[in-house]
């Protein structure tokens, strides 16, 4: 829980290099100088000492706990990274140089400047691994790193990212957190006192300006966009608060909470990224985020929201057989392209704070590393020979380090297990549902048939990521066997010639469930089809999607020519072949003239059939699935002179 709020700190003064570093002009700020408290002062014109580099074969893989291992490739990292930190130039001393970090790797990025955490964290932690504690070289550089990264700060409180003017919600959002757990480090050890009081400071203006209801970031009342942007400086508020207390801004702060929960989650149950939903942010970053916050303030709000999001994101993610993992309704993601997650994710696992979750949200211990699986993957890497490894420039965060302390609440297998089995789709046999969003025009279909689950997406895009239309087929015994890419050569959907695909447009729909209209609502269709009459706005492309009880079809009429393109996954045992009995070759283009494929599958067997003989091509893409890289996307495209009926059957 956050320490009681005591009175407002006196308002910020001004630390500031951003007209100088605009204009390449070079002059000493007292901001950059490196205070060390106990050990020396340093002034800003003296060269700073770099720290030394770490004995021959360290780290040790085997002197690290198992969840502190993380620790060790950053450990591997910092004397190039702390030496990186520039001391010759008076405009940017104490930027970290070198492109660790962020992009664009630029004096005026504070984003660049997030990794004074990890510093502060070695200078201030004794382990037997770690030869930096207290160390003054260390002190030195971070205090400059300090000094640059506080220099950056706009009068308002803001950072910017992308250029010096810019008034920055993900690099404010962000380094409030990141500056709340600097300063806390800096305190344990009681070093570099002038900067953790403008620490304190700046952590003042930052949350004044990250939490004022008039900031344009909440969304003026609509949708929050870039939610796991504005969720880091909520969690991160908390921390400071804890160090920097102050009345008003708590209150703010919890007024805030509430608000977030309104306006910044879907009712179809995801976090707007801007406006849609993002697999990889809504997983990977916003709901740790959320979790700190409620580890920090019990909010009861939080856990609410995790639930909700754990019911949906059962929706989207594809169980396939065994201990696979998960292949993801990416398709529909706005930002990024995360298309599984592997059952066993090893560290670094950016999920990991979540887990805390679980006992108040339990659906969400299906898509977390289990303790077995997390305690084996941790033993095999002790047991790897020589030194750990460091992360590659650019691969580094240190949002690695700072969930590290809370440690992690994963699930039993048998936990996992059974809340696997609760995944909706799993779980029941038949039901319908749409998840719609009706301010932002969002609907997403997801139809669950005895023979198979399917989903599909209509409304607006969100993004040029999104990919519109049906999305996924996929049945207990088989895994995902079609899975819609982000690409217009690999969406599921129809084709014209010059290459546009209905999936690239604002898809308008009607729903019905056998003769009647359907407003959307979870239902069991029993023996009626689920029908979605669709069409591009100019209906150029119109298709009637009928998803039965034992089979999916589409229905297709251009205006011109077009191509059917459906995006298969496949392995290399399965057994493919076209009408013809033409086999298919895994990982090769096959072509020919047919009236259906078929894939067996073990005792499976799918059925993909269009009626008279086409000229039918399987084109073997570059992406694979998971770590072991087995599962290939193929792409089958059936050309045709503007109507087509294609079925998909399971038998």
């Amino acid at each position: 829980m956050a320490a009681a709020p005591a009175s407002p700190l006196p308002p910020k003064r001004t630390l500031s290099r951003r007209t100088l570093l605009a204009a390449g002009a070079g002059v000493a700020s007292l901001a950059a100088i490196p205070e060390l408290g106990t050990l020396r002062d340093a002034s800003a014109a003296t060269a700073l000492a770099k720290i030394p580099g770490l004995p021959a074969g360290s780290p040790v893989r085997t002197a690290f706990v198992p969840l502190e291992q993380r620790y060790a490739p950053y450990l591997a990292i910092l004397p190039g990274m702390t030496n990186d930190i520039v001391d010759t130039d008076d405009a940017t001393r104490g930027f970290f140089a070198g492109g660790w970090w962020r992009t664009p790797s630029s004096a005026y990025n504070a984003r660049v400047q997030e990794h004074v955490y990890t510093l502060s964290w070695f200078l201030a932690n004794p382990r037997p691994w770690n030869p930096y504690f207290r160390n003054e070289a260390l002190a030195n550089r971070l205090g400059a790193a300090i000094g640059h990264y506080l220099s950056l700060q706009h009068s308002d409180g803001s950072f910017p990212e992308y250029n010096i003017d810019e008034h920055g919600l993900a690099p404010t959002g962000f380094g409030i957190g990141y500056l709340a757990k600097t300063l806390a480090n800096l305190r344990q050890v009681n070093l570099l006192p002038q900067s953790r009081a403008a620490i304190a400071t700046a952590l003042h203006t930052a949350m004044t300006w990250h939490l004022n209801s008039t900031n344009t970031i909440w969304g003026n009342g609509g949708p929050i966009g870039y939610a796991n942007q504005v969720s880091a400086g909520v969690a991160g508020s908390a921390v400071a608060l804890s160090l920097v207390p102050d009345l008003e801004l708590a209150s703010q702060l919890h007024e805030r909470i509430d608000y977030f929960a309104q306006h910044a989650q879907s009712p179809a149950g995801f976090f707007y990224e801007p406006t849609g939903m993002d697999i990889n942010y809504n997983f990977e970053v916003l709901l740790p985020e959320i979790a700190e916050l409620y580890l920090r303030t019990g909010s009861p709000t939080a856990a609410s929201m995790a639930r909700k999001f754990a019911d949906w994101f059962g929706y989207n993610l594809l169980r396939e057989p065994g201990d696979t993992g998960y292949l993801t309704y990416y398709a529909v993601s706005a930002r990024t392209s995360t298309a599984y997650y592997d059952n066993v994710i090893p560290d670094p696992d950016r999920t990991n704070l979540a887990s805390w979750f679980i006992p108040a949200a339990p659906q969400l211990a299906a898509f977390f590393t289990s303790v077995e699986d997390r305690a084996a993957s941790r033993s095999a890497w002790a047991k790897e020979s020589g030194p750990a490894p460091g992360p590659a420039k650019l691969d580094t965060s240190p949002r690695i380090l700072t969930h590290l302390p809370y440690g992690e609440v994963l699930p039993l297998n048998i936990v996992k297990r059974a809340a696997i089995s609760q995944l909706p789709y799993l779980k029941n046999t038949e039901f319908a549902t749409i998840r719609r969003d009706t301010a932002t025009k969002q609907d997403y279909l997801y139809a669950r048939r005895p023979a198979f689950y399917a989903g599909a997406y209509f409304g607006n895009r969100q993004s040029e990521h999104v990919y519109a239309g049906t999305g996924f087929f996929w049945t207990k015994a088989t895994g995902t066997i079609v899975h819609a890419q982000q690409t217009p050569t690999g969406c599921w959907g129809t084709v014209l010639a010059s290459g546009h695909p209905d999936a690239e447009d604002n898809l308008v729909a009607d729903y019905k469930i056998g003769d009647r209209a359907w407003d959307g609502t979870n239902t069991n269709p029993g023996s009626a089809p689920v029908t979605v009459h669709y069409r591009t706005p100019d209906s150029r492309i119109v298709t009637d999607l009928t998803i039965a009880r034992d089979g999916l079809t589409r229905a297709v009429k251009a205006t011109t020519a077009a191509t059917e393109q459906i995006p298969l996954v496949l392995l290399p045992t399965d057994q493919v072949t076209f009408g013809t009995g033409a086999p298919v070759v895994f990982g090769q283009n096959t072509t020919a003239t047919a009236s259906f494929l078929t894939l067996r599958r073990g005792t499976s067997t799918i059925r993909i059939s269009w009626g008279d003989p086409r000229a039918a091509t399987l084109f073997a893409s570059t992406r694979t699935y998971f770590k072991d890289g087995l599962r290939k996307v193929h792409v089958l495209r059936i050309p045709h002179g503007g109507q087509l009926t294609t079925t998909i059957t399971v038998a």
